[in-house]
């Protein structure tokens, strides 16, 4: 693993407006949805924000994909600076740095074709096609496991782990070097959700990306994680390895979300079971 992060995060602060609070004798309060929060992302390794809803993870998400602006703190891609981007800088950035949403059907344009909306990064990013659209677009959905011959079709005439797969393709149409995966799979039946990640993994040895996975589903995080950053409150609160947060976490909120997982393997369980008494006798 290189030493340089691929992507750097460090003390991400964003603050909303909360609405309706301000008046002529008092500023409007604003609402703290990520306090300092930092991590690193290495190529070829995938790092799983999880956390209760509302813990921050998937705002945190959109900040490192510069999606939104932080209120403070940094986000580096490479070495470089990205937080203050705009314009034709911001835009390379967007290539390098690609998102699959949780509903696919509701990121995908019901009134585009596949053969469209998958190669639709390559027109936005003005890069050559060659061979054409329907050529890419073949290639693209052979790569995620769907039949090229339907690249004519529109959303709606596909299943959701189908459309989630297309969902996919367009994401890595343009090489990223990191994929933002916001709860990817969390809308999917179980069986679905595992060949989605194990797609997500078969994709991330062959191109090496880095890959920011946000969930809530531990099972999953188990699956696909090489790192875990636990989130509450807007903050994280352990940080480290897959194996050592899951089979040793230090922090008793960590201990809580492994406690409401249900069994996965006997020996994890044990040992969850085993940590969790612990800490409360």
């Amino acid at each position: 693993m290189s030493p340089e992060p691929l992507l750097r995060a460090r003390d991400l602060v964003k603050e909303f407006p909360v609405a309706g609070t301000a008046g002529l004798l008092r500023p409007a309060r604003r609402f703290t949805a990520v306090d300092t929060v930092s991590f690193d992302l290495h190529a070829g390794r995938t790092l799983a924000l999880v956390g209760e809803s509302g813990s921050g993870k998937s705002t945190t998400a959109r900040l490192a994909a510069r999606l939104i602006d932080v209120t403070s703190g940094t986000v580096h891609l490479d070495g470089r600076d990205i937080t203050a981007l705009h314009g034709q800088d911001l835009l390379e950035v967007r290539r390098q740095v690609q998102v699959v949403f949780q509903d696919p059907f509701s990121s995908l344009n019901p009134r585009h074709t596949v053969e469209r909306i998958v190669t639709a990064p390559l027109r936005y990013q003005k890069r050559p096609i060659p061979g054409g659209t329907r050529s890419v677009a073949r290639a693209l959905m052979e790569r995620v496991g769907l039949d090229p011959d339907h690249v004519g079709r529109y959303p709606a005439q596909f299943s959701g782990g189908q459309a989630q797969r297309i969902g996919i393709a367009r994401a890595i149409a343009v090489n990223p070097r990191v994929l933002v995966c916001d709860e990817a799979v969390s809308a999917l039946d179980v069986s679905v959700q595992a060949q989605i990640i194990n797609l997500l993994r078969e994709l991330q040895r062959e191109e090496g990306f880095g890959c920011l996975f946000i969930a809530h589903d531990l099972a999953v995080v188990r699956q696909i994680a090489t790192s875990v950053a636990v989130m509450t409150g807007g903050r994280v609160v352990e940080a480290g390895e897959r194996d050592a947060v899951f089979d040793d976490p230090q922090h008793e909120y960590t201990r809580q979300l492994l406690a409401a997982v249900p069994r996965i393997r006997p020996e994890w369980d044990a040992r969850r079971r085993s940590n969790v008494t612990g800490a409360t006798t």
